[in-house]
């Protein structure tokens, strides 16, 4: 058991084979060398077995919160969610926001552990202490918003109240590979397929009841210290202060016109740099301005709800009537992100900003990640070009296809919609279309183009949840400063610094909280924040030592499963041999092979292996059965 501040000290083991609920305490060590959620929630995974058939029943389903979820922390109020991905069989972990993470935690819990299969569907039900499952066989087939509805009546609570609900829908059920966990009808744990794992376990929801129990910090002092000097710093900072023109105003897609300016926006699957060059190149009537933070706010904004103990209140909540194959669609979401826009707008070869809304609407009903709907549907539009589907075509741009596309993918009406629902690397090995992929190790990127984007090259190719923007947001020092400004254009140095934000959101990720404090807040606010809450005395270098012992348990879980520096790779097109930019990019490249030197060597690993002697150096357990080689740079087990 722990006794650090923060944790209730209590964890539900629910096997949904048996429908058995056992509870248990944090192990107060692990609490210590992983901090929590994301650190915690993959050391579970880790400890379940990387062998693990990611939709068969010993595959664990994490749904952790940290100790600075639910406090008084500003933006406290994420959840992560960590299993084996099975769209990248890498270990994966994917966070949403809202409340739910914080209502878990005054629930009485720090975490819940769903493994087995139940034989019919279920809910589970979290309230005071205990969780309860419940009958969700009425509820197979439905869509997010449906459900949640559903829900809040028999369980007899108040959605944005006292109620949380955390579902699937048909995506998630029919086990598309990047379906994804819908948090109040419209946060997502988009990334990696969590909803598909959700789904193979016939586990249609996670509902969390409380009242509100925020946990005090152990030492009040020190806590309000880090607190108020975290307050200065985001109250300062342009990308974070209320009402400053930044994430308060526009959310995240006031990165649309940014990227699109700087030459950055990858566009039609990647060919383009921008939409200004697709326009140049070919005279088709594309412009991001249309789908940016700016038009949004100026012509479909409706309300800005915020995430538990926020000031920034980046979500920004549309409505759009727009028409749709001669019927009329009156349609409300939250919220219009930058990813989002990006992968179902230009990347697809258009900027219809009302469509863009309603398709993001669609994936949170039907619990599928837009940023891989928007990418697979790109790809198959390459595809088509190239006359590589003999299942059916898709044009680009056809925004009505793309819609209907979304529900059909959901639910695998069709041969083609089938095929998309596998994800990106099932499809290339299928259809021999990896050049027409934009994925990672099986996921693809965000809107940022490694071209002209060199930390999110490295990024990309090393990232342990597949390619990610969020594992390491170089675009914080490349595009905005923080926290000093770096040119984008430039590879040397991008290794290291690439690591060090990938080790400093690990520990934001553990704690949770959003990273868009990461903008104003650096180590020494996480420093004196985490000790005031849990009563610890750590150092800013212990802290960060907990950051890259976490990032180096997940790379580690991939050296077993048999990942090594041969994946660290990127799509051929933003290599030398590629497409290369346009425009203020022309000419521009990634250098990958002389990033990944420097990354392995400031990491301490093998072509992408971490070594025995890192393992010991940060306290990570091997254990039995398991190894790694660092002679062959190769996973190995005890079969081998």
């Amino acid at each position: 058991m722990t006794e650090l501040g923060g944790f209730q000290d209590k964890v539900a083991r629910i096997d949904l084979s048996e429908e058995d609920v056992a509870y248990e305490s944090i192990d107060d060590e692990d609490a210590k060398k992983y901090i929590g959620a994301r650190g915690l929630g993959v050391k579970y995974v880790f400890d379940q077995g990387p062998e693990v058939d990611p939709l068969g029943p010993d595959n664990l389903l994490a749904f952790m919160n940290g100790p600075l979820s639910g406090t008084q922390v500003t933006m406290s109020g994420r959840i992560a969610v960590c299993t084996k991905s099975p769209l990248t069989g890498t270990v994966t972990d994917s966070h949403h926001g809202g409340w739910s993470g914080a209502r878990l935690k005054w629930s009485g819990f720090d975490g819940l552990l769903f493994e087995g299969q139940a034989d019919d569907p279920v809910y589970a039900v979290v309230e005071d202490g205990e969780v309860e499952l419940r009958d969700a066989s009425h509820l197979w087939g439905t869509g997010v918003h449906e459900t949640r509805e559903t829900i809040e009546e028999e369980v007899e609570g108040s959605y944005g109240k006292n109620l949380s609900i955390m579902a699937i829908g048909p995506g998630g059920e029919n086990e598309v590979k990047y379906a994804c966990i819908i948090n109040e009808d419209d946060r997502a744990s988009g990334r990696g397929g969590t909803g598909c794992v959700m789904g193979s376990k016939n586990l249609k929801a996670v509902v969390v009841k409380s009242s509100t129990k925020m946990p005090q910090p152990a030492d009040p002092e020190t806590f309000r210290e880090g607190h108020q000097q975290a307050m200065q710093a985001i109250q300062e900072s342009e990308v974070t202060a209320p009402n400053e023109g930044g994430l308060s105003m526009y959310g995240t897609n006031v990165l649309m016109n940014i990227g699109e300016e700087m030459d950055g926006l990858p566009t039609k699957n990647g060919k383009y740099t921008s939409t200004e060059s697709m326009r140049e190149a070919e005279g088709v009537d594309i412009d991001a301005e249309r789908v940016s933070g700016e038009n949004v706010r100026e012509n479909i904004l409706v309300d800005e709800p915020t995430c538990h103990s926020c000031p920034v209140a980046c979500k920004k909540e549309v409505e759009v009537q727009t028409m749709h194959k001669g019927e009329e669609l009156n349609v409300r979401t939250e919220s219009y992100e930058y990813e989002s826009a990006y992968a179902l707008g230009p990347n697809s070869g258009h900027t219809d900003r009302d469509a863009v809304a309603v398709m993001i609407e669609r994936c949170n009903d039907m619990g599928v990640d837009t940023i891989e709907a928007g990418n697979m549907m790109a790809m198959a539009m390459e595809m088509s070009d190239e006359g590589k589907l003999e299942e059916g075509d898709l044009e680009w741009g056809d925004t009505e296809t793309m819609i209907d596309m979304i529900d059909r993918i959901a639910r695998r009406e069709d041969d083609l919609a089938d095929l998309l629902a596998e994800g990106p690397r099932r499809v290339a090995d299928r259809k021999e279309a990896h050049d027409n992929s934009l994925a990672v190790k099986g996921q693809t990127i965000a809107a940022y183009d490694p071209r002209c984007m060199k930390g999110m090259g490295i990024g990309y190719a090393t990232s342990n949840r597949g390619a990610c923007h969020l594992r390491g947001y170089t675009p914080a020092a490349e595009i905005l400063g923080i926290p000093e400004k770096v040119d984008p254009y430039e590879y040397e140095g991008k290794g290291e610094l690439t690591a060090q934000f990938q080790d400093l959101h690990a520990i934001s990720d553990s704690f949770d909280i959003c990273k868009f404090n990461a903008f104003a807040e650096g180590i020494e606010e996480y420093v004196t924040q985490y000790n005031g809450m849990t009563g610890r005395d750590v150092t800013e270098d212990e802290l960060l030592e907990a950051g890259e012992r976490v990032y180096n348990l997940e790379r580690y879980y991939n050296n077993l499963v048999g990942f090594d520096g041969s994946d660290d790779s990127l799509p051929e097109r933003f290599l030398e041999d590629g497409i290369r930019g346009q425009g203020a990019s022309e000419g521009e490249y990634c250098e990958l092979e002389e990033m990944k030197d420097e990354y392995y060597e400031y990491r301490g690993w093998v072509d992408g292996v971490v070594p025995d002697e890192k393992l010991e150096e940060l306290g990570i357990d091997i254990g039995p059965g398991t190894g790694v080689s660092s002679e062959s740079g190769t996973a190995v087990s005890s079969d081998d």
